[in-house]
C-alpha cells in the first residue's frame, strides 16, 4: 500500500503528493524535510558538510523525528521545526548535506520505518531506488529547468522570501548537479517508475494525471 514519487528539485513532489493523500486517505512524508531539518541542526551546531565523521557524529547526538498523519511533521528534539527548513541557507546547502552517506543511511532506516505505519506516500529523490525498492506504485516527476525556475519563485514568495529567476535557475541547476551525481543513492528513475512529465501541464493538470494513475492501479 506504499506509493514512492520521485523527482528533482520543484518538480511537483511535495504538492502532489498532498493531494493523493489526501484523496486516497494516505499519510505523506516529505523526506526531503528530514535532510533539511539536519542541514538546519547542522548550520546550528557549524558542522561542516566537507567533515562526514562530524555530520554522522552530530546525527547520532540528534532526536530527530517523524510525527503525524496525514501530513508528517519533523521534530528536533521538541521543535517542530518542519516551518523552519525552507530557508534559503538551507536551500543552498541541504544537498551538500544529503550526499554524506553516513547521513542518508540513518535517515533511510527513519522513512522505512514511517513507511511501514501503513497506507504512506513517501516524496523524494530516491524512494523508489533505494527507500522503498518494493513499493507497488512508482511515480517520477520530471520538469524543465525554465518550468522548475518558476514554480521556485513562486514557492519563495509562498515562504515569505523572494526569488528572482536567475537565482532559481542557478540553485535548481546546482541541486540537479550534486543530487545526480552523488555516490550514494543519486537522483535516477526507477526502472518501473510511471514517469509524468509536468513542464507544460499546470498544477492542476499534474495532479489529475497522478491521480488518475493512482486511480487505475487501484482499481
Amino acid at each position: 500500500m506504499q506509493i514512492a514519487i520521485d523527482g528533482p528539485a520543484a518538480s511537483g513532489k511535495t504538492t502532489i503528493g498532498k493531494a493523493l493523500a489526501g484523496r486516497f486517505e494516505y499519510a505523506f512524508l516529505d523526506t526531503g524535510l528530514m535532510y533539511r531539518a539536519f542541514t538546519l541542526a547542522a548550520l546550528r551546531a557549524r558542522v561542516d558538510s566537507v567533515s562526514s565523521a562530524a555530520c554522522e557524529q552530530l546525527l547520532q547526538s540528534l532526536d530527530l523525528r517523524v510525527e503525524g498523519s496525514p501530513e508528517a511533521r519533523v521534530l528536533l528534539g521538541d521543535e517542530d521545526v518542519s516551518d523552519l527548513v525552507r530557508a534559503p541557507e538551507i536551500e543552498a546547502a541541504v544537498s551538500a548535506y544529503s550526499a554524506i552517506p553516513g547521513v542518508r543511511e540513518v535517515l533511510v532506516r527513519l522513512q522505512r520505518e514511517y513507511a511501514g505505519r501503513g497506507k504512506v506516500i513517501l516524496a523524494g529523490r530516491d524512494i523508489g531506488t533505494v527507500v522503498l525498492p518494493d513499493a507497488p506504485l512508482k511515480l517520477f516527476l520530471a520538469a524543465s529547468e525554465s518550468a522548475r525556475a518558476s514554480r521556485r519563485m513562486a514557492q519563495a514568495e509562498s515562504w515569505g522570501t523572494h526569488q528572482d529567476v536567475d537565482a532559481a535557475k542557478r540553485d535548481i541547476s546546482q541541486r540537479d548537479r550534486v543530487d545526480s551525481s552523488r555516490k550514494a543513492s543519486p537522483l535516477v528513475a526507477a526502472g518501473d517508475a510511471v514517469v509524468i512529465d509536468t513542464t507544460s501541464l499546470t498544477l492542476e493538470q499534474s495532479i489529475a494525471r497522478a491521480m488518475e494513475i493512482v486511480q487505475c492501479w487501484r482499481a
